[in-house]
């Protein structure tokens, strides 16, 4: 039988050794990287990774020195001790029959400490400290420290490294003009910006000799004003390969750009074009990146000839598993990154260990091992949202016989009204996925069967995941026939052509979006590269032109109101909250703050605003207010003496934290 990814299957010949497939896993700081007494836990996490069939590992990124550390005294390989610890890693991640490469990473002007350096001393948005700039001598020594802390990986066991040149960090500061203000032999003209990474790369290939991978991670698109053009890009490219890299990664956006670029609302591969475009430039292989996280679209770019491999990080977040299941057949089988953030990237910007949303497994190998229960249980749960779901799966893994009781006709939860969200329709998949496996592990499913306490005393444990109900707000009018809740219109109510949203959090925002929208489905790349300025970068240094965007005009008026004065969308997500506002801004959404519900009537919504009374004449209220959870079951329950669990809102209701349901779910199921 043929592969059914054939182009994702094929091994890739790289003279000194061969790939086993054309996926890399992504490098991904994970926070483990950071510590020594952590190097057990990412040994394992990799080794994962490398039995579900991942060609090539990149590690999170080690510092060459300490001016490059992202925060003090955070992950570095300098000395032969550092790397007699890294054999944990290798060994384990070769045992398990993979290949792995260190990432150098130098943050420049993006550390968070006073030791940070750069091209020039010009501070960067995203940090508090200005950096000093780099002395010629500076240079060269921090050229030699790549060098060392290449070899040293080479003694580490490791099979390659990938040099740091993308996304901001220090070689792209040297890069640009607009960071690099130089006027000695390592700035001012293009061939001088330019000098630094070709140097890095000449001196680490002859550190390590030339059986070794080389990969050098290259900024396609900065995405930021005054930005590298595509000759330089192209330039650069050749130079790096003439240098001695063995592959060439792509980079997309600095950290401080202003549009996303690995969101769920950017579509899918939206990207690898730009791969595809400096591809027929070189003779060794590129790899594409950014929003690639099912096999389908792998294989589309490589089918197109856009680049002859691909990178995966958060993918391999949510299914170590995921090359297996491609090149097996079982890509139904897949656990597919939705692309939220919450888990990964937002813990990593808040120096916590970065997990996943919907694997929350993920850099926690080592501690929730899932091992077949000694004594299997007859267990029901009560919701198929998603803790009802992570639970169900994880304890029918371990051999107890589940039975699921769902009142709705279909699994998903809360879930289903997301997927109805415009740029969230990756939901779509976390559903597909545990529906998949529900019928993979056996589960008894009964859905629209309202369970109560006597169906359910026959059980030896019983877990309530029975969810969360719009928080009704203790507002005069509330029950006008004007009022709406959001799962009311998430799931379809009509409504007016002026609205207000009441509640402006990340129900809220949805919300919004929902209503702004003029498409459902999702945005195809040239509208959305449309709607975010993103340019050819033929034509525009960075990919970005200062056009104003070009976005659909919203079918309604939209006012967003909250009682706090603070931030609009303050408790969003680090790395989206902005991708948010940013989104109902150019929709023209009103957004209010610190506002006083007064009364609700036939003139619509009357506000108090600091000293200003308002009155909004909108056709519809939308209240997303919180919710309360659902959890009438456990009295009786207990009472009739079942051992009863609390999971997901039924425990907790908080603003629907996927995140955290799933995380006590599965924590709950390999307890039981």
């Amino acid at each position: 039988m043929s592969a059914p990814f054939p182009h994702l299957s094929q091994p890739l010949e790289l003279g000194f050794t061969t790939l086993p497939n054309r996926v890399v896993m992504g490098s991904m700081h994970t926070g483990l990287e950071d510590r020594a007494r952590d190097t057990g836990r990412l040994a394992e996490y990799f080794a994962e990774r490398a039995r579900g069939g991942t060609g090539l590992i990149i590690t999170g990124g080690y510092s060459p020195n300490r001016t490059g550390w992202l925060l003090p005294f955070g992950s570095s390989l300098t000395t032969e001790r550092e790397a007699r610890t890294h054999r944990r890693i290798t060994a384990a991640v070769h045992e398990a029959g993979g290949r792995i490469a260190l990432q150098i990473l130098h943050a420049g002007r993006y550390a968070y400490h006073p030791l940070s350096v750069s091209a020039s001393p010009v501070k960067s948005p995203i940090t508090p400290f200005r950096p000093r700039a780099l002395s010629a001598r500076g240079i060269r020594g921090t050229i030699a420290d790549y060098a060392r802390c290449a070899a040293l990986a080479q003694q580490a066991g490791y099979d390659g490294v990938e040099i740091m040149g993308s996304e901001g960090y220090l070689i792209n500061q040297f890069l640009t003009a607009r960071t690099n203000r130089r006027r000695d032999e390592w700035g001012g003209s293009w061939a001088n910006r330019m000098r630094l990474p070709v140097e890095i790369v000449r001196r680490v290939r002859a550190a390590v000799g030339s059986d070794f991978i080389v990969v050098y991670r290259l900024s396609l698109l900065d995405l930021v004003p005054g930005g590298q053009s595509w000759d330089e890009v192209v330039e650069l490219a050749l130079a790096v390969q003439e240098a001695g890299a063995t592959l060439i990664n792509s980079g997309i956006g600095w950290h401080e750009a202003r549009v996303p670029t690995i969101v769920t609302s950017v579509p899918r591969a939206a990207f690898t074009d730009l791969t595809g475009k400096l591809r027929p430039h070189l003779d060794i292989p590129v790899i594409a990146s950014n929003r690639i996280n099912m096999p389908d679209v792998a294989e589309g770019v490589l089918a197109r000839g856009e680049a002859d491999l691909v990178s995966l990080a958060r993918p391999l977040l949510a299914d170590p598993e995921w090359v297996a299941k491609s090149t097996e057949g079982r890509a139904d089988e897949i656990n597919t990154c939705i692309a939220c953030n919450q888990a990964c990237l937002d813990h990593v910007f808040r120096h916590r260990t970065a997990t996943c949303l919907v694997n929350p497994r993920a850099a926690h190998e080592t501690q929730l091992v899932i091992r077949p229960a000694p004594a299997p249980r007859r267990i029901a749960v009560v919701g198929a949202g998603p803790a009802g779901l992570a639970a169900a799966t994880t304890l029918a893994r371990r051999g107890h016989a589940v039975t699921v009781f769902e009142s709705a006709e279909e699994i998903g939860g809360q879930f289903n009204l997301a997927k109805r969200v415009p740029g969230k329709e990756e939901f779509h998949e976390t559903i597909r996925y545990f529906s998949r496996q529900l019928d993979l592990l056996g589960v008894t499913l009964r859905l629209g069967h309202r369970a109560d306490v006597a169906a359910l005393t026959g059980f030896d444990e019983v877990l309530l995941a029975t969810g969360v109900a719009p928080r009704v707000p203790a507002i005069h009018g509330i029950s006008h026939p004007s009022v709406l809740s959001y799962v009311e219109v998430l799931r379809g109510a009509r409504v007016g052509r002026r609205v207000a949203v009441i509640g402006a959090g990340g129900i809220g925002f949805d919300v919004c979006e929902f209503l702004t929208s003029t498409d459902s489905s999702a945005l195809d790349v040239g509208q959305w590269r449309a709607e975010w300025g993103v340019a050819d970068p033929e034509t525009a240094r960075g990919g970005v032109d200062g056009v104003p965007t070009a976005v659909s005009p919203s079918p309604r008026a939209v006012y967003l109101i909250q009682r706090k004065t603070s931030k609009m969308g303050a408790g969003l997500g680090k790395t989206s909250g902005w991708v948010h506002r940013t989104t109902l801004r150019n929709k023209q959404v009103e957004m209010i703050t610190g506002a006083t519900y007064h009364r609700i009537d036939d003139e619509g919504l009357h506000l108090g605003v600091g000293a200003e009374n308002r009155v909004l004449a909108v056709d519809n209220i939308v209240v997303c207010a919180g919710q309360e959870p659902l959890r009438e079951l456990a009295e009786g329950l207990r009472a009739a003496g079942a051992r009863t669990h609390l999971v997901g809102g039924a425990d907790v209701a908080a603003e629907l934290d996927a995140k955290r349901a799933i995380d006590q779910a599965t924590r709950l199921a390999i307890t039981l």
